[in-house]
């Protein structure tokens, strides 16, 4: 645990940003805001590197303005807090994910929902993100993190991990229910390990068969091609509930016939290709298609308990905050073992 007997400048702000026109994270030193009523600052003890990140870097989504500062999978301490903040204490270790503010007003925010809130503010693209010695965030949005934790697997459970939980409490998927998981990466090795813990009966489909031992040592029961047309017939009205990772064009009328009546094809994945569904497919068993962003902060709550009792943590590969571009062009080339983690 960092000490805070000595005053820190909180002002200066050592950050990697990606500027304009320039390949790799620079070393950029930054001022912090001074921090809000409702806000703490976080001293940034390390953070995960997402495929959304990188996104980020890029500007695919036509969203980053430059310098700009990603990381969204963030651990740190609590190192100072605004007078209104009751939920938090200096010295706390908490957690910092996707959203790092809300309007508090909204009626998602009355309930709970605030992952829902019509005015989030995104902790990379509304200010200063992870990849930082320094972050502030709405005490709301921060998450505590128990005791005993490893808090180097902790900070993908923020965004990739919470994206798959959401769904899997959500839609109230119980021991034995038979469930497929499409894409088996960063999202969806957690996907697998939640789902055993709970004692579902998993299938993995993935594109890559040199990956089936691994995949069925992390708690599949079965692994099988995930394009292969022929193969997926077979699994005609086996499914419960499928949950796709992936973000890229599948048969996806293909997997609908996989499901049962009632059941559920569920996309966490962004493909940004249209669904090409046969409306003929959802109606003759009431399937349904759905999709969800991250989760609320209740959620992650729950899913750190639910980690920390059944170890359902991540697999990562640690970097320091020096080889960041290194984890980056790796997690590029897919080298990194699901889940990349930088740390001071």
């Amino acid at each position: 645990m960092f000490t805070t007997n000595a005053k820190v400048n909180y002002m200066k702000n050592k950050t990697y940003a990606k500027i304009e026109n320039k390949n790799d994270l620079e070393l950029l030193i930054t001022e912090l805001p001074d921090i809000h009523d409702n806000e703490v600052s976080i001293k940034v003890i390390n953070c995960g590197i997402c495929h959304s990140d990188i996104s980020a870097i890029d500007n695919a989504w036509n969203l980053s303005k430059f310098p700009l500062v990603a990381g969204h999978e963030i651990i740190g301490e609590v190192v100072s807090k605004g007078k209104n903040v009751k939920n938090h204490n200096v010295g706390d270790i908490v957690g910092l994910g996707w959203h790092s503010g809300y309007c508090h007003n909204c009626e998602y925010c009355k309930n709970d929902d605030f992952n829902f809130c019509v005015k989030t503010k995104k902790t990379i693209y509304s200010q200063t993100g992870g990849f930082a010695e320094f972050v502030n965030a709405d005490s709301t949005a921060v998450i505590p993190i128990p005791k005993g934790m490893d808090l180097d697997k902790i900070g993908p459970l923020l965004c990739g991990g919470i994206t798959v939980f959401t769904p899997i409490i959500e839609f109230n998927i119980k021991k034995n229910d038979k469930v497929g998981v499409i894409g088996i990466g960063g999202l969806g090795h957690l996907a697998i390990k939640f789902l055993k813990a709970i004692g579902c009966d998993v299938t993995a489909f993935s594109s890559s068969p040199e990956k089936k031992n691994g995949i069925l040592l992390m708690g599949a029961n079965e692994v099988i091609q995930s394009n292969d047309d022929e193969t997926l017939k077979k699994y005609n009205d086996r499914f419960d509930f499928i949950i796709s990772t992936v973000n890229r064009k599948l048969n996806w009328n293909r997997y609908l016939e996989c499901l049962k009546p009632r059941g559920r094809l569920h996309m966490v994945g962004a493909t940004l290709d249209a669904l090409d569904v046969s409306v003929f497919n959802l109606m003759k068993g009431r399937k349904s298609i759905s999709g969800s962003p991250v989760g609320s902060p209740k959620n992650i709550v729950k899913m750190l308990e639910f980690v920390k009792k059944h170890q359902t943590y991540p697999d990562v590969e640690i970097f320091r905050f020096d080889s960041i571009n290194e984890a980056i062009s790796k997690l590029r080339k897919n080298e990194i073992r699901f889940r990349a983690v930088v740390k001071w």
